[in-house]
């Protein structure tokens, strides 16, 4: 076990008590600047460990709050889980070659990591107008009537492809679409749903990257030491430090960081 890694779950852990997110978003970067890896390890990794870290929240959230969708989990799965599916079947016999394996995690990972930043800063905007939106129209809270089942399977689709090539997208992204495709669903059951959605798709997504040789078992567990009580303590203290304060800062450092991947 590295105190390196340990510290760095640690650290990020907090983070994502704190927040909410910065689970894929931080450690995936930190992995790859801080200590060296491969992008396709730390996504690899980084994977598996979202979908362990994960499973203790949907337990709280389903069995304590009951504020897990399953209908809407179904549909995301629906789309996200063959597109994981086909992103790794690409990764193994389309581009073999580690140079454009690289190119296209680190360019892609970029991307994602300016479009949470602009999901986080956005965000509360968003889910307020989709909310009076729904509000207006006074009909059930999906926004697209008919055509909600498809735009929530097309969603899954383009979630799994972005999560299982970058690791990020399943917390920010995944609520920011679920607050404007269902925008009268009550916060808390749009946080339970995209976490209940996060762990099937993380697991495909890693254990499909442990088949390509991309997951560094060691490390796993290292992350996972500091992550658990980073976690307890993040979440403890999430209440006493404003999150008006905590969004903007994590945002700059995700724009930052997303910056550097593309360029």
């Amino acid at each position: 076990m590295d105190l390196g890694y340990i510290v760095s779950g640690l650290l990020v852990g907090g983070l994502v008590g704190l927040t909410g997110v910065g689970g894929g978003s931080l450690m995936t970067p930190l992995l790859v600047f801080l200590f060296g890896f491969a992008p396709k390890t730390a996504i690899g990794t980084d994977l598996l460990f979202a979908a362990i870290t994960k499973s203790g929240g949907v337990f709280v959230h389903h069995t304590k709050h009951s504020s897990v969708d399953w209908k809407i989990v179904g549909l995301l799965s629906m789309g996200s889980l063959p597109a994981a599916c086909t992103v790794i079947y690409l990764l193994n016999f389309v581009f073999e070659k580690n140079d454009d394996l690289n190119k296209i995690m680190t360019t892609t990972l970029g991307v994602a990591l300016i479009l949470t930043a602009v999901s986080l800063i956005f965000r509360g905007k968003l889910a307020h107008r989709g909310h009076d939106v729904a509000v207006l129209r006074k009909t059930h809270h999906e926004r697209f009537g008919r055509w909600q089942n498809v735009f929530t399977v097309l969603n899954g689709l383009v979630l799994g492809a972005l999560v299982t090539l970058t690791s990020v997208g399943a917390g920010a992204l995944g609520t920011i679409t679920l607050l404007f495709l269902y925008p009268r669903l009550p916060t808390v059951r749009i946080v339970g749903t995209d976490l209940a959605h996060a762990i099937p798709l993380t697991a495909v997504a890693g254990l499909g990257h442990m088949h390509l040789g991309n997951v560094d078992l060691q490390l796993l567990g290292s992350l996972l030491i500091g992550s658990l009580p980073g976690i307890y303590v993040g979440s403890y203290f999430s209440a006493k430090i404003p999150e008006k304060v905590l969004r903007p800062v994590l945002a700059a450092m995700l724009m930052l960081i997303g910056l550097k991947f593309v360029l």
